[in-house]
């Protein structure tokens, strides 16, 4: 008896366990124009929680798919839904939420709504992965998100002859926490990745490029680290506003050229970091307004017009162990006060000597030429550029210091430009430096 019950007990369970896994695995909703289902929008709402929804290849002419459930929502062969510009393609509106696979077009430009391809409210575990969106004004909107992952996605918007106020945002984030943003290739929008009050993000191996503003823009966002990017060819590379905490590492800044136009953009910001990136071809590689306590090391700044602008509402940044060559202007600043500190970079200008043969000159350098201070109160001087005349003034004036300010001054400039991969011998040596020294800087 007692051996029929355990039997009876064992079979009710393995019962209970397959009911449970079955629920637990979903079923699978299958669209296409011969199938059971032939629009996205009836099969997402005829599913149940922890179904998917796949979607096989074709020209679905949809809007208003609300997916409102646990739901993984795949596409096969890339299915295109085209929004006609009739209004928001997909909005996710329940936790747990995968959309894969799509080609998603058309959303028309809404200044009352901010309408996007996929938006997501209030939501968190959401998945946006592989997906390629096209003509819209917002992209990929998330608003007070959580634990989210944006990756393999390509945008494309269309800005030509268009101004900033007519165009969203690619990837906009705004109230989110503990985003990862990855392997997305961003372009033709007003920014391509927009972070506002946005905390513990994490954004790598993205490609922003030909954005009407910034390919990247932080505001009041911080914790945050961004690196293994390229912004290229936008209005400015990136910007970082209000923030604190920041890590900025191994991106490439190239080529974001123009009369106002920046590689990276720094105002108010402090206690962040800022190393091994390259900055290429860019107007001003990197402009610094009101940022403090920065360490900004073992980047390269190569053929840039300027390659720092430091205002002098700046204090307590370092620079170290960072390439200076081909720039037009090395550093420039607007006043006379420098409470910054340079050490150990190599300057290409530089004309010292070595004569105790350890790499290190044994004459400073100050990388504050007469002639930017000179450009940057009478633009118009530019014009000067290169003559002999200039390259007499300058010299001049780094002898006998009279107007540029004396104290930003790199005591110990190097005599090789670093391989930044392979050379450890200064950055070693600067290491026990810094030990040896009162701890207040740290690399």
């Amino acid at each position: 008896m007692i051996n029929l019950s355990r039997r009876i007990f064992l079979a009710l369970g393995i019962w209970v366990f397959l009911l449970v896994s079955s629920s637990a695995w979903g079923k699978t909703l299958t669209v296409c124009k011969s199938c059971a289902y032939a629009s996205v929008k009836t099969a997402v709402q005829k599913a149940k929680p922890g179904d998917t929804v796949l979607v096989k290849g074709g020209l679905y002419q949809e809007s208003g798919i609300e997916v409102n459930k646990p739901l993984v929502l795949l596409g096969q062969n890339y299915p295109v839904i085209d929004g006609k510009n009739t209004g928001e393609i997909i909005s996710i509106t329940s936790d747990q939420v995968t959309v894969q696979g799509f080609t998603l077009q058309n959303v028309a430009t809404s200044y009352r709504r901010d309408d996007a391809a996929i938006r997501v409210l209030g939501r968190n575990h959401i998945k946006i992965l592989d997906n390629t969106i096209l003509k819209t004004f917002f992209a990929i909107y998330l608003q007070n998100a959580e634990d989210i992952v944006i990756k393999g996605n390509k945008v494309k918007g269309e800005n030509a002859n268009r101004n900033e106020t007519a165009l969203g945002n690619a990837i906009h984030l705004y109230y989110c926490n503990n985003a990862v943003i990855s392997n997305n290739d961003v372009q033709g929008h007003r920014d391509g990745i927009y972070l506002e009050t946005v905390k513990d993000a994490k954004v790598h191996h993205n490609l922003s490029h030909q954005n009407q503003r910034y390919g990247m823009h932080f505001m009041f966002s911080d914790r945050n680290v961004y690196t293994h990017n390229t912004f290229k060819q936008n209005g400015a590379g990136v910007a970082v506003m209000y923030t604190h905490n920041v890590h900025m590492a191994h991106n490439t800044f190239e080529d974001n050229w123009g009369a106002a136009s920046y590689g990276l953009l720094l105002k108010d910001i402090s206690n962040s970091t800022i190393e091994n990136n390259l900055f290429r071809g860019n107007t001003t590689a990197l402009h610094m307004e009101s940022s403090s306590r920065l360490q900004i090391r073992r980047n390269d700044f190569e053929r840039n017009g300027w390659a720092v602008k430091l205002l002098t509402s700046c204090l307590e940044d370092t620079f170290q162990l960072n390439n200076f060559t081909g720039n037009s202007f090395d550093v420039s600043t607007n006043g006379s006060s420098a409470n910054n500190f340079f050490e150990r970079n190599y300057w290409e200008r530089y004309t010292g000597y070595d004569l105790g043969r350890d790499q290190i000159g044994d004459v400073p350098y100050r990388p504050v030429s007469l002639y930017s201070m000179l450009v940057e109160k009478v633009p118009a001087s530019v014009m000067f550029m290169r003559s002999f005349m200039i390259d007499l003034l300058d010299s001049m004036e780094r002898v006998l210091p009279s107007i540029i300010p004396d104290q930003l001054v790199d005591e110990r400039p190097l005599m090789k430009k670093i391989h930044h991969d392979t050379d450890r011998k200064p950055v070693q040596a600067l290491r026990q430096t810094a030990s040896a020294a009162t701890g207040e800087r740290h690399l």
